[in-house]
């Protein structure tokens, strides 16, 4: 009878642990976020001339990225020290306090307890070295020029000095730093005229220093100023009904919606990056930034304009040579260059010239090795085929130019099918290269016409009528081309299905305050563009779109070239201006979508699809969201 209990108890500890949801969960989770008692020196206080400032709080907490999220102003070129220790907050600035300055630390939602991390919220500490304190505040937002996607961490300032020589010679006055919405609040300003900027500080210096810095500039003078305002409160009873709307009066600061639109300057700084030459048939020489100006490519011991093929990439930032002289083809080969570089003290650009000496990663012992292997190899093929009494092989096969045939899985007719080779060719013989119409049995021979790539000497695109719902093949027999190096292609096939035109939707779009240098793109989720047309008398139609969703994009194409272009901050130039569809566009088959676009109905902030931002808004796991989790799951 003694034992029964104990027996119990074991059964009572194994259901317990093959049910471990049925036990005791420990309580609710602590739902309060720390409290301030004290600070020192007191919050607002004036006059003040100590560097060290104390917060103490009712529980313990800590700092989470105080890197990215604490910010003090006016900004500190020597970072100050703030550190998180059992209850307290300890901040000591470094740099000499200012006379009568209003200085800042914004914490944002750094502060967190330290067992559950629940955020005290959005605090700033804040004092004078003065009689008096500068209480007003600049807010809004910053997005990428390019995508208007927010801008997290960048830098926003304040310059009292209009002069825009000012961003690069003096540190920024007053400063805050965006979200991860892009959002900024510059507080402690005094009432005056200002300049603001946005800054992604590579050198911690607050000024537009280096030509690699993402910035955002307005013409626009800046005046804050205050108000008494009255907005609602809603007070929820759960989370569908509510308790109670009540009016409460703060005061309201402005501006409160800045638009800041940031870029990186093109014209980056171009220097020599690294040469690459994995093979001896060819060489590539790599630069940090394009330029109009083509590298001249001379040879040491030889003449480059004979023994060199130059191929460059479009903007001359990488530059392929493949060597035609095969007395070249050796283990090391030297080139001098002469290219457009950039003076790192002044950012002038300058004609540099530098001896580049190659090594081939495949060396000529390498090679040769490679090549026996390949006899052995064969070879032993071959007196397996004798063993077999198969004798029609007799000679070693060359090695053949390689040949890729690439076209869309379903072309439509303004698509072209492509041809890469794997050496630039010396020739090909068109009589030998076919574009052949497939009818029922019949294949009938089409005019066609081949053009190189005017960036890659490996690529040509075949032109040719392509008809809808039709099929096509693409034939080279043996030998059709001649490449660099003596080798000829073997028989390759590529057979073309144009779609037919119910299976494409068509998009046709009509823009409603849009200039004349407006380019439409459609973008697929990924944000890649898979179709541009330039605008046309307030119109842009896009044809035979594959069925998907895609969503749009304007751009003014202010100089004409094509593409984007960031802006200039010495030429007081803004990036081209980019707009967003709010919303996706179905293009479905055998459907033609016509869609009106009024590209400044909505605020550009308002514009870009919540499907295409890459930077969301953090979503802090909550000690509140956690208890309705758990009890959910007891439900």
């Amino acid at each position: 009878m003694k034992k029964l209990p104990y027996l119990v108890l074991i059964a009572v500890c194994l259901f317990a642990c093959a049910n471990p949801g049925s036990g005791p969960d420990g309580g609710p989770f602590d739902e309060t976020p720390p409290h301030i008692i004290s600070m020192t020196p007191a919050i607002g206080k004036t006059h003040t001339v100590s560097k060290k400032i104390n917060l103490r709080f009712d529980e313990n907490i800590k700092l989470e990225n105080p890197g990215e999220k604490v910010i003090v102003s006016p900004p500190q070129i020597e970072m100050p020290d703030i550190r998180a220790y059992g209850r307290n907050i300890s901040i000591e600035l470094m740099d000499s306090l200012k006379e009568n300055t209003t200085y800042t630390i914004d914490f944002g939602d750094a502060i967190v307890d330290n067992n559950e991390g629940n955020p005290m919220g959005q605090f700033t500490y804040f004092f004078s070295t003065g009689s008096q304190l500068d209480t007003m505040q600049v807010s809004g937002h910053v997005l990428a020029a390019a995508d208007l996607e927010p801008v997290k961490g960048i830098l926003v300032g304040l310059q009292s000095d209009s002069a825009d020589s000012t961003f690069r010679l003096q540190p920024l006055q007053r400063v805050a730093r965006t979200d991860d919405t892009g959002y900024f609040s510059i507080k402690g300003v005094a009432p005056g005229n200002y300049r603001i900027y946005a800054l992604k500080d590579m050198d911690g210096d607050f000024r537009f220093s280096q030509k690699g810095e993402m910035i955002a500039f307005s013409q626009e003078i800046i005046q804050p100023s205050a108000f008494q305002d009255v907005r609602q409160d809603t007070l929820w009873a759960d989370s569908l009904h509510f308790d109670t709307i009540r009016n409460v009066r703060f005061t309201h600061f402005l501006p409160d919606n800045i638009l800041l639109l940031a870029f990186t300057e093109s014209g980056q700084p171009r220097h020599l990056l690294k040469t690459q030459r994995d093979v001896h048939e060819w060489f590539k020489i790599y630069f940090t930034a394009p330029s109009d100006t083509m590298p001249l490519i001379q040879g040491v011991g030889f003449d480059a304009k004979k023994a060199l093929l130059v191929s460059p990439s479009k903007g001359n930032d990488t530059i392929t040579c493949w060597v035609r002289d095969t007395t070249l083809l050796r283990d090391t080969l030297s080139v001098i260059c002469t290219y457009d570089a950039t003076d790192d003290s002044t950012g002038l650009r300058f004609l540099k010239t530098d001896t580049l000496t190659m090594r081939s990663k495949l060396t000529l012992a390498r090679k040769k090795l490679q090549e026996e292997e390949r006899m052995e190899n064969w070879e032993k093929q071959r007196k397996r085929r004798h063993k077999r009494g198969d004798y029609s092989q007799e000679t070693p096969p060359p090695v053949y130019l390689k040949v890729n045939l690439k076209s869309a899985s379903n072309m439509t007719p303004m698509q072209n099918p492509t041809i890469e080779f794997s050496e630039p060719l010396l020739g090909f013989d068109t009589t030998r290269i076919h574009l052949l119409h497939k009818v029922d049995t019949l294949h009938n021979a089409m005019r066609y016409r081949l053009e190189q790539s005017e960036y890659d000497p490996l690529v040509y695109r075949m032109y040719a009528e392509w008809r809808l719902g039709q099929e096509y093949e693409i034939v080279l027999d043996s030998a059709a081309v001649n490449g660099l190096y003596g080798h000829t292609n073997r028989v390759s096939r590529k057979t073309l299905s144009i779609g037919n035109e119910d299976e494409f939707g068509a998009l046709f779009i009509t823009l409603h305050g849009a200039d004349s240098t407006a380019i439409v793109q459609l973008l697929q989720k990924d944000g890649k563009v898979q179709y541009q047309q330039q605008a046309k008398n307030n119109s842009a139609d896009f044809f035979y779109l594959t069925p998907d969703t895609y969503y749009m994009r304007l751009f003014y194409d202010r100089n004409g070239n094509g593409l984007w272009d960031a802006g200039n901050f010495d030429r007081q130039e803004q990036a081209e201006e980019v707009f967003y569809f709010p919303q996706p566009l179905p293009a479905k088959a055998n459907w033609d979508i016509e869609q009106e676009w009024h590209i400044n109905l909505l605020p550009v902030i308002e514009q870009k699809p919540c499907e295409l931002i890459k930077q969301k808004a953090s979503r802090r796991n909550t000690p509140t969201n956690r208890n309705a989790e758990r009890q959910s799951r007891k439900r």
